[in-house]
């Protein structure tokens, strides 16, 4: 037998090679650092563009809008500027406000839509209507603080006697109707600051009502530095609008099983 086989060729037999692993599929919607910092950057450039759009809206109907915000002073007083520019850069500084109201629906969804592809659907679903209220509460600031306007120029003036007579610069009367305007429209975006931390469970409806005495304390004590002319009827009006939606957080938070 052994004599038959030795005339017929070795058979060799070698073990099967393993298949190749695959390759790990890339992840579809991955950013690197570079490409994250490129997008923050295009957003950041439309932002800007709404703004220089509002603020071109705002330069042109500049009069109108300084007539209208001119108003409220008592005895329809006339307003003097001390600098050879100071028309000019009333006229730009009330555009760049005029362009950021008018630009916060694209600033805020800009803002929002680079953030949202890091967010789970569902945390998508949540906080997209919050993008809104966000607009929403921004004009109620502004709305606010026009409406509060004539009574805080009134109780300033009102101190004027004989022996006080105002000489009010437009550039001090303008700063302080500006900043007020920003403030309390900036100031009231704290219930949705408040609504995302109760969404990662730093906050809780609980938590905030043990902390409501000292919430509140601390809103008066914000509300009275934060705004400007020194006058007792704009931090009252924001620290009551504060506290309002304060409470009304807490509702919303609750309704939530937070």
């Amino acid at each position: 037998m052994a004599e038959v086989n030795a005339g017929l060729p070795a058979v060799v037999t070698t073990p099967p090679v393993p298949a190749s692993a695959p390759e790990p599929a890339p992840v579809v919607g991955e950013m690197t650092l570079v490409e994250h910092l490129v997008e923050l950057r295009n957003r950041i450039f439309k932002m800007a563009l709404a703004i220089l759009i509002g603020s071109i809206v705002g330069f042109i109907f500049g009069d109108a809008i300084i007539a209208i915000l001119k108003a409220p002073i008592p005895g329809g007083k006339p307003l003097f500027y001390t600098e050879l520019a100071g028309a000019f850069m009333i006229h730009v500084k009330i555009a760049l406000v005029v362009g950021v109201i008018l630009g916060m629906p694209v600033i805020l969804y800009q803002g929002w839509a680079f953030i949202a592809p890091g967010l789970t659907d569902k945390e998508r679903r949540v906080s997209l209507p919050w993008i809104p209220a966000a607009l929403f509460f921004f004009v109620l600031g502004v709305g606010i603080a026009y409406f509060i306007l004539p009574y805080a120029a009134g109780f300033l003036v009102g101190f004027s006697s004989d022996a006080l007579q105002p000489l009010i610069t437009a550039e001090s009367y303008f700063d302080f109707v500006t900043t007020l305007f920003l403030v309390f429209g900036l100031i009231l975006q704290f219930p949705i600051i408040l609504y995302a931390l109760a969404l990662v469970g730093i906050l809780s409806s609980k938590r905030l009502v043990g902390a409501r005495r000292q919430a509140i304390l601390g809103m008066a004590i914000f509300a009275a530095v934060i705004t400007p002319g020194g006058d007792i009827v704009s931090p009252t009006a924001l620290f009551l609008t504060m506290w309002a939606l304060f409470e009304g957080t807490i509702f919303v938070i609750r309704r939530t099983g937070k």
